[in-house]
């Protein structure tokens, strides 16, 4: 009885360190979600700025006409 008791005992403390380690995985994982959509983001924010700058800064994507002196 005492072995079938040990055993018993040592997947409690398996189980409890198994369920310590999934937790602190799920947290890490949650924080990485919520940097990656941080991310994303700001990456849609710099491409539309690119696009902009790329544009010349102009909303209707014509050409500008040269300046007087060209």
């Amino acid at each position: 009885m005492t072995d079938s008791s040990e055993q018993i005992a040592d997947l409690e403390i398996r189980f409890a360190f198994m369920q310590e380690t999934i937790d602190t995985l799920n947290e890490t994982v949650t924080a990485q979600w919520g940097e990656i959509d941080r991310l994303k983001r700001r990456l849609e924010k710099l491409q539309a700025e690119v696009i902009e700058l790329e544009d010349g800064g102009r909303r209707d994507g014509k050409s500008e006409p040269p300046p007087p002196h060209y």
